[in-house]
């Protein structure tokens, strides 16, 4: 899909291709196809002047947009593999990562610099705390802007070589890597997610593949998928941007502001949205309407929150789940997930292509095209064990039932969080989780925990209400009901912007005193 992505850019080049927004919502156009073809060309090009070749390793620290995608095309087109630094993991973490991965080259923009000097405040107002690059070994190179302390700049003035020197139509094996991930693991031991070229471009088809069946499946059939209408597509992932632009269509980057979202959504009108769960809240809060087909992942996203997102005029409200190691995996509409009425949060069937399982634990295990070939260090294998357990109902739709690392010990009781928590949002709840806290005494030593809910109220809603309706869920949780229901914002974390579990179960346990 990449390399048609090159070829629609280079058909239409003077159709927008990226776009942001005003404060006041317009479209502004950040950059053409051409233009967006030419960057790409001109990045390929300052690469293959460095001496970087197939199978060498570079280190990508920029943020998501027009820059980000040209390096990406221009990587895939020499052979190069990228890996993905995220320069608000913190120093220590930014070093051991740099560390397993070994680039060759480091390219990064100014935000990601920003350490010294003047620039300093640059770095705290966008959350980064950042060593300085330069030092941790390798070579760097800026790109966009560049600011005083900033690396050399990619030089893109190098001369562009002919095709088939700077890798443009050269044979590269769908075997080989394409892009390092880093996920889960420790400051000590990360660990990053292997994705070959194979397995990058089958998922980049199946989020294709899933846009235009929704598109036959539902109300709007213009062409199926993402249409190549004119209308954009908002959304700001990889996995949004390629398959959209492909199709034709332009992609507007999602406003940070939740006031500005809500005004890009109604002036924009998308054909198709793509927004985290907390980004739909956030936009929802601001009264946002919607229009078209709205896709929600990265974060669990539940039936209510779908069935919000149809109420504010969206045609459909898709929760797609994915993982780093296999995108995507399955998705649900918001009609499927509210007609389910068993324990869990039904995620849906598994997409063609994907495998679905679950080990003697009842983890759930996925293999497919789309999966990553390996952890970086480690032997390949097959199937992705998830984290999540589940179960396959009787159709082979997969319902999640909590991860394993959340389960709450309570009285020698294992409970997992996941196969509860969709009961805890009803009407007038923002967000809720379920965690453990320790139940001090003789019991805390012996591992014993408290099961907390704690409980984020929409803006609005009364908490004594709030508890009337939350009577009869409770009630039906049976030996899984919480000791005690926190009312309090639920707190975030990471890029996603999940649940922080570990924070959540800190504010339960400084606000039991006085909570029942």
């Amino acid at each position: 899909m990449l390399d048609r992505l090159d070829h629609a850019l280079r058909s239409r080049p003077e159709r927008p291709a990226v776009l942001t927004a005003s404060r006041t919502g317009a479209p502004r156009v950040r950059a053409r196809c051409g233009e967006l073809a030419d960057l790409a060309d001109a990045y390929a090009a300052a690469l293959h002047a460095r001496g970087l070749r197939a199978g060498d390793t570079v280190g990508v620290a920029v943020r998501p947009g027009p820059r980000a995608l040209a390096l990406l095309l221009a990587l895939w087109r020499l052979g190069l593999r990228g890996a993905v630094l995220d320069p608000g993991a913190g120093p220590d973490v930014l070093r051991a990562r740099l560390a397993l991965a070994r680039p060759s080259l480091v390219v990064a923009d100014a935000a990601a610099q920003a350490v010294a000097g003047w620039a300093r405040p640059l770095a705290r107002r966008a959350r980064l705390a950042l060593p300085d690059l330069a030092a941790l070994g390798g070579p760097v190179a800026t790109v966009g802007r560049r600011l005083p302390g900033c690396a050399p700049a990619l030089d893109l003035r190098a001369p562009r070589p002919a095709a088939g020197a700077a890798g443009r139509g050269a044979a590269v094996a769908g075997e080989a890597d394409a892009v390092i991930v880093f996920t889960s693991g420790t400051t000590s031991k990360p660990r990053a997610v292997v994705h070959t070229r194979a397995s990058l471009a089958a998922g980049m088809e199946t989020v294709s593949a899933l846009f235009t069946g929704a598109g036959e499946a539902g109300k709007a059939r213009e062409a199926g998928g993402l249409r190549d209408d004119g209308r954009p597509v908002l959304g700001g992932t990889f996995f949004v941007l390629v398959p959209a632009l492909t199709r034709g269509a332009p992609v507007a980057l999602p406003a940070r502001s939740p006031r500005v979202l809500a005004r890009q959504l109604h002036r924009l009108e998308p054909a198709d949205t793509y927004l985290t769960p907390p980004q739909l809240r956030d936009a929802l809060r601001e009264d946002a309407r919607f229009r078209g087909r709205v896709w929600t992942g990265s974060a669990p996203a539940g039936a209510e929150l779908l069935a919000r997102v149809r109420d504010a005029g969206a045609d459909q409200a898709w929760g797609v789940y994915a993982l780093t190691e296999l995108f995507p995996a399955a998705a649900v509409e918001a009609a499927e997930k509210a007609a389910y009425d068993g324990p869990g949060d039904l995620v849906g069937a598994p997409l063609p292509g994907v495998a679905a399982k679950t080990d003697e634990d009842g983890q759930l295990l996925l293999a497919g095209a789309a999966a990553r070939h390996r952890y970086l260090g480690e032997e390949p294998d097959p199937w992705v064990r998830t984290g999540d357990r589940a179960r396959l109902d009787g159709t082979g739709r997969i319902v999640l039932e909590g991860r394993t690392k959340d389960m709450v010990l309570r009285r020698a009781e294992n409970i997992y969080p996941g196969l509860y928590e969709p009961s805890l949002h009803v009407p007038g709840v923002e967000l809720a989780v379920l965690v453990g806290v320790p139940a001090g005494g003789t019991a805390e030593a012996a591992g014993d925990e408290r099961l907390v809910a704690v409980v984020q109220p929409r803006h609005g809603a009364a908490e004594p209400e709030l508890r009337a309706a939350l009577a009869d869920p409770l009630r039906r949780m049976g030996s899984a009901r919480p000791d005690a229901v926190v009312f309090a914002e639920v707190p975030l974390s990471g890029r996603s912007r999940k649940p922080d579990r570990a924070a959540a179960a800190a504010l339960a346990a400084s606000r039991l005193g006085g909570t029942r």
